[in-house]
């Protein structure tokens, strides 16, 4: 899967902003990043500090960007930017305050075009990663939500890999039919960066009304409301094990051309979603790659404030790809 995804990097080098320079596993993964010579870091932080913590890592991150907040050149351009985008809701003064912290001023760079995507949340909540990009990258036109999906890898036994989406799984509570339209669209063509044909399952405890209530009939619903919307194969309401294996799909929905086969999973909601993707990542002994963000203008992801350097590595590159 990644020689895929670094393909499309060595045709098209990208530049990635990373919120939290001085962090030594943002150092590591960057010195990792620079020496594939597809990918150029930009760190945020102050140039001293930065070298300082890399050198104790023992990382070279010669040809990174570095950029300090505190004594960037553009800043005044940055805030009269960023106000504009906020028109009405931040003044100047809150702007030029706010750009001080990583998070703000890295999303501001993306915004700017000085870079083409950012990582961020080695030390900030998924919150402080997500707002900034909500209130200044904003979602695509046509969009409502932004969402997020999980992509799972392993080793298949036939060789290559087998790989999934999952959707949405850190963002949305509890989406409605038209929301759980988007986020599987936006699942789907993730997927598809990935290698993916992607097929829809719909997820729920019931398969084609053999079980009953408002989670169902809300799966079922945006299920024929996708099949109108989306130019992807579509199935549901399905369980889980009617989506996934053949000989069930023959028994339960022997006419579908998705139920047996689905590899691009819609849960009804978080709780469902954050449970499915790791047991699938813990018992199934499946890499997740995410939460990717999806539906914003520029790709921002968010880490796992417990990450490690491997992880950094591969979500950076992940992140540069969707670019």
């Amino acid at each position: 899967m990644f020689d895929k995804l670094l393909n499309i990097l060595k045709e098209h080098p990208r530049k990635i902003v990373f919120t939290e320079g001085t962090d030594p596993r943002i150092l590591a993964a960057s010195a990792r990043l620079l020496a594939g010579t597809f990918l150029t870091p930009i760190l945020i932080g102050n140039d001293e500090e930065i070298h300082k913590v890399a050198e104790e890592s023992f990382a070279n991150i010669r040809g990174a960007i570095i950029i300090d907040p505190e004594n960037y050149p553009e800043m005044e351009a940055m805030v009269k930017r960023m106000a504009e985008l906020r028109k009405g809701k931040m003044t100047e003064d809150e702007c030029r305050k706010l750009l001080k912290q990583g998070n703000y001023f890295g999303t501001m760079l993306v915004e700017m075009g000085v870079a083409d995507c950012l990582l961020g949340g080695a030390t900030y909540s998924t919150a402080d990663t997500v707002r900034p990009a909500l209130q200044l990258i904003k979602t695509k036109p046509g969009n409502k939500i932004v969402s997020s999906c999980f992509i799972l890898v392993r080793p298949s036994a036939t060789g290559g890999d087998d790989v999934f989406a999952m959707a949405d799984c850190a963002i949305n509570i509890d989406p409605n039919e038209d929301e759980l339209v988007e986020i599987a669209g936006e699942a789907a063509k993730c997927a598809q960066i990935f290698g993916v044909d992607p097929k829809i399952a719909f997820l729920s405890y019931s398969t084609f009304g053999s079980g009953k209530g408002p989670s169902v009939d809300k799966m079922r619903n945006a299920a024929q409301k996708a099949k109108k919307a989306l130019p992807f194969p579509v199935e549901g309401e399905l369980q889980f094990d009617a989506a996934v294996s053949p000989a069930v799909a023959m028994t339960k929905c022997g006419e579908s051309t998705v139920a047996g086969y689905a590899n691009t999973f819609i849960f009804p909601d978080i709780s469902s979603g954050n449970i499915g993707y790791k047991i699938a990542q813990r018992l199934g002994n499946f890499e997740a790659y995410g939460p990717i963000l999806l539906g914003l203008n520029a790709p921002i992801n968010d880490l796992s404030r417990g990450c490690n350097e491997h992880e950094v590595y591969s979500m950076a590159i992940v992140t540069a790809a969707l670019a």
